[in-house]
Parts: structure tokens; C-alpha cells; sequence
């Protein structure tokens, strides 16, 4: 690592081994898939709220939302905002039936309400989602450590991804949850640092970040206005209850947890224990990019490396100096927030303190990976190997077969992140895939559940329109522009939002109509 000192690189490699040792550790107790996918039913709803908290303050978090604050404002804090309302849809409903039912995957119950292809449509749905996910993650990681390390984004995945692959193979969902209790502990107090390193640096301190933010509105939460055309304050509202009820609803990385703890009412409280930390915890992460924003406005020529870099970027290896600058003078803050904390930390945090923030990014990143590639391993072997394949498998042949898929998806979603590089803003394109991914299947879940009346053909009807109208609302800025009036009107964020409802509206409309008919005969 050439661009930090001895001791920084002492503290990443000593985190790296803890939670590797952590794996090791809990490795002895799985001896069973239950243990490796419920851990008995044993956890305590403190940890287990504190294990989703840390899921949902992933990389994302840690370096989207400081950028996204950074280029424009607070119009992503929405997405937080909406959470409550969420947990109390999902502890009220989702929970008591989740742990009633007793099945680890969140998709089986699907198959009994609708049909086989209800369950794999909605497996599908999801494994994409973890994927975009675990890309994405590991995208942002490997975007922060190059500005530490100089290695290229590719190796830092590779590292980043077998330490994650080990410490989550081997030690099960049990090591998961005991990993991201620390884990989120030590990125809160990252983020308080950073904080605390921003306004101590700043000339005229808090006053003059706060002055700063106000006079080029950093605060706003986005236009009041029902415009559901641009990210308005509705439209994050909508995308945020949505993406949070399909999270503590269908998401497998949470259901599983629900089963982990030894009661239902435990596990309520664990959701409920996230959001009060979380609403917080990310508004912190505004704040950073504020105060980000601020600092550099006072000291515009400390980003001009940010921009210069940027600029190369775009342009590529073959542009001369001369272009590479005039590109850069041109650049708004939104076209390189992302890189903004990164360079804060390599110019101005101080020896030793620099390795214990990257060791909050990393455990952002580690906590959300390693929930999704034990999730995702979860769910293919319920939901596809026993399913389909060998519905007899017990015993240490599903154990095995744990340990081989959870490595499997800890790859694929290094190849994800791979793939991502290049991009914009890593917040943007997460939210936008999840949105794509997630509205199928909640649509579907919904419509089981407020739908008594809907049945198997009802279901399938409302499915294919609601992927039909998700494909038209992804795809149709591909249209020609003389066939301009078929392009979706809305916001990109609306898309789950509105898949969501076509599915479960057109399902229950269906549902009712059948009924009519009946009542007519």
C-alpha cells in the first residue's frame, strides 16, 4: 500500500484478520444447515437489530451518500424518512407471519399461495437483486481503497472479497450477525470522526459550513411539489417505503434474521431497533458531505486533484493535459462526488486514524456482502437445489452444499463489481437496479396477502403485465425520439413504485371481477 504509512496498513490487516478469526471461531459450531442459516434460534433482538442496521449502512452508505450530499443535497435523507412507516407495516404483518410459518426462505410460502413459479419468479428477482447489490459494494469499496493503496480496483476486490468469502463460509449466518454488531459500531463512530476532522479543518467552523450550505441550498430535501418527474421529496418518499417495505418484507437478508431470534416479539424489536439507529446514523453521512462541500468551497484548489482525475477518466489514456484540463474546469460537483471522501481521507486525516476509517468502510462493505452471500446461498438451497434437484438433501450434504454456494455468490459478486467500474454515482445505479429487481416480487407478496380471492392464473395475469411494465418503464429511453410520447414520463425511481401496484392492483382486479361474475350466476 504506497500511499499509507506503516502503521495505517497495521490496522487494515489486523481488522481483516479479526474477521477472518471471527469465521474461524463460530466454524466450530456449525455442524448443521440450521445452525448455519438460523443459528438455532439464538441471538438476541439487541444483536440482530444491530446486524440489519449494519446491513443498511453498507459502502453505499459510507461513500454514495456523502457524495450524493456533496453534489446536490439532503433529497436522498427521504429514503431514511420513510423507514419507520416500513417497520411498522413489517412488525405488525411481515414478522408474526414469517416466524409462523418457521420456513427459512422467505419464498417458500409463495409456492403454496400461488404455484411453483410464484417461488422461482420471485428467487430469481432476488438473487438479481443481491447481485446488483454485492456489485455495487464492492464497487464502492474498491473505489475508496484506490485512492489509499494506488492498486487497481480489480485487486482490491479480489483481497477485500476472499477475507469476506472466508470469515462468511466458514462461520456461518451466526458469525454474520456477531461481525456486523462490531461492524456497525465501528462505522458510526468512522463517520462521527470524519465529521469531527472536517469541522476542525474548516475555517469558521459549523457557522460557516452551515452559512455555506444555505447559501447554495445543501439542505433541501427537494421540491414539495406533487412532480413525480424529477427526484421531488414525493418521489423519494414513494421509491423509500417501497425499496424499505420490500427490505423488512421479502428481502431474505432480513427475514432470515427474524428467524434467528428466539422469539417474535424479539425479532420485532430488532427491526424497530434499526430504524431509530439508522434515521440518524445516515443523516450523519449528509452531514459529512456538507461539511465536505463546504471545506472545499473555502479551498478550492485541495479538489482540483479530484477533478483533474476525473476528467482523465472520462476522456481517457489517449487525451493530452491540455484537454484533460479544460474538461475539469467544466466538472460540477455532481460528476465526482463520489471521489470526494476518498481524497479527503488521503490528504488530510491524519497518520494512524486514516487505517481505522478504512477499516469503517471495509466493515460497510464487508457486513452488507457477507449478509447477501449468506442469504443468497440460503435461498438457492431451499428454494432451487431442494426444490428441484435433490429434495432429500440433509444433513452435511447441505452443509456442503451452504459452504460451496456462499463462496459461488461472493464471486459472482466480485465479477458484478467489476463490471460496474466506470460509473457515475454508485448510490444512483443501486438504487435504480434494486428498484428494477425488487418491484416484481413485493407486488406479487402483496397481492398474497391483501388478496384472499386472487388465485394461481390471477397471479400469473398481473406478474407478466407488472414485468412487462417494469421492461417498458427500464427500456423505453431507447425509444427514437419522433416516438417520443411512448417513453416513460416518470421519475426512474417511480419504477418499483409503480411495478409494485400494477402487479398487485391488476391481480386484485382480476380477483374482483371473477367474483362478480360469480355472484351474477
Amino acid at each position: 500500500m504506497k500511499n499509507l504509512p506503516l502503521i495505517d496498513i497495521a490496522v487494515i490487516i489486523a481488522y481483516l484478520a479479526a474477521m477472518v478469526l471471527v469465521g474461524v471461531w463460530f466454524s466450530r459450531k456449525n455442524k448443521s444447515a440450521d445452525q448455519f442459516t438460523k443459528a438455532s434460534g439464538l441471538i438476541p433482538g439487541w444483536a440482530i437489530g444491530l446486524s440489519i442496521y449494519a446491513t443498511f449502512l453498507s459502502s453505499n452508505t459510507f461513500l454514495g451518500v456523502p457524495g450524493k450530499a456533496f453534489g446536490s443535497n439532503w433529497n436522498a435523507f427521504v429514503f431514511s424518512v420513510s423507514m419507520p412507516l416500513a417497520a411498522w407495516v413489517a412488525v405488525k404483518y411481515f414478522v408474526p407471519f414469517y416466524r409462523a410459518t418457521g420456513e427459512v426462505s422467505a419464498y417458500t410460502n409463495l409456492e403454496k399461495r400461488f404455484g411453483p413459479w410464484a417461488r422461482s419468479y420471485a428467487v430469481v428477482c432476488f438473487l438479481l437483486t443481491q447481485l446488483a447489490r454485492m456489485g455495487s459494494i464492492f464497487f464502492g469499496i474498491a473505489l475508496s481503497l484506490q485512492a489509499l493503496t494506488g492498486y487497481s480496483m480489480e485487486t482490491i476486490m479480489l483481497i477485500t472479497g476472499i477475507c469476506i468469502i472466508i470469515y462468511t463460509v466458514m462461520g456461518g449466518i451466526e458469525a454474520v450477525i456477531w461481525t456486523e454488531v462490531v461492524q456497525g459500531i465501528i462505522k458510526t463512530l468512522g463517520a462521527a470522526l470524519i465529521v469531527f476532522l472536517v469541522v476542525s479543518n474548516m475555517p469558521g467552523g459549523i457557522s460557516k459550513i452551515v452559512e455555506i450550505g444555505q447559501a447554495d441550498h445543501k439542505f433541501g430535501l427537494g421540491t414539495f411539489s406533487l412532480d413525480f418527474t424529477s427526484s421531488s421529496f414525493w418521489v423519494i418518499l414513494l421509491y423509500g417505503f417501497f425499496i424499505n417495505l420490500n427490505n423488512f418484507g421479502m428481502d431474505q437478508n432480513y427475514v432470515q434474521r427474524y428467524h434467528t431470534a428466539s422469539s417474535a416479539k424479539e425479532a420485532g424489536k430488532s427491526v424497530w431497533l434499526c430504524v431509530w439507529i439508522y434515521v440518524p446514523a445516515s443523516l450523519l453521512f449528509f452531514i459529512i458531505g456538507t461539511c465536505l462541500y463546504a471545506y472545499y468551497q473555502t479551498n478550492p484548489t485541495l479538489i482540483e486533484p479530484v477533478k483533474i482525475q476525473t476528467a482523465a477518466e472520462h476522456l481517457g489514456s489517449s487525451a493530452t493535459s491540455v484537454e484533460i484540463a479544460a474538461l475539469a474546469a467544466t466538472l460540477k460537483p455532481e460528476d465526482y462526488g463520489d471521489k470526494v471522501m476518498p481524497h479527503f481521507m488521503v490528504t488530510e486525516i491524519p497518520v494512524g486514524l486514516v487505517g481505522l476509517i478504512v477499516s469503517a468502510i471495509l466493515s460497510a462493505a464487508m457486513s452488507t456482502i457477507s449478509s447477501g452471500m449468506n442469504a443468497s446461498a440460503t435461498v438457492f438451497s431451499e428454494d432451487i437445489y431442494k426444490r428441484y434437484i435433490n429434495p432429500k438433501l440433509e444433513g452435511k450434504g447441505q452443509l456442503r452444499l451452504l459452504y460451496l454456494a456462499t463462496a459461488i455468490f461472493g464471486l459472482a459478486g466480485m465479477l458484478t463489481g467489476v463490471a460496474m467500474i466506470g460509473i457515475k454515482s454508485v448510490l444512483d445505479v443501486w438504487w435504480q437496479l434494486s428498484g428494477i429487481f425488487a418491484g416484481g416480487m413485493l407486488g406479487l407478496f402483496l397481492l398474497g396477502i391483501m388478496s384472499k380471492m386472487a388465485r394461481n392464473s390471477d397471479a400469473i395475469v398481473a406478474v407478466i403485465t407488472g414485468v412487462l411494465a417494469i421492461l417498458w418503464m427500464t427500456f423505453s429511453y431507447l425509444i427514437p425520439e419522433q416516438y417520443g410520447y411512448l417513453k416513460y414520463p416518470l421519475h426512474a425511481n417511480m419504477i418499483i413504485v409503480v411495478g409494485t401496484l400494477v402487479i398487485s392492483l391488476v391481480g386484485i382486479g382480476l380477483a374482483n371481477v371473477r367474483r362478480q361474475k360469480q355472484s351474477f350466476r
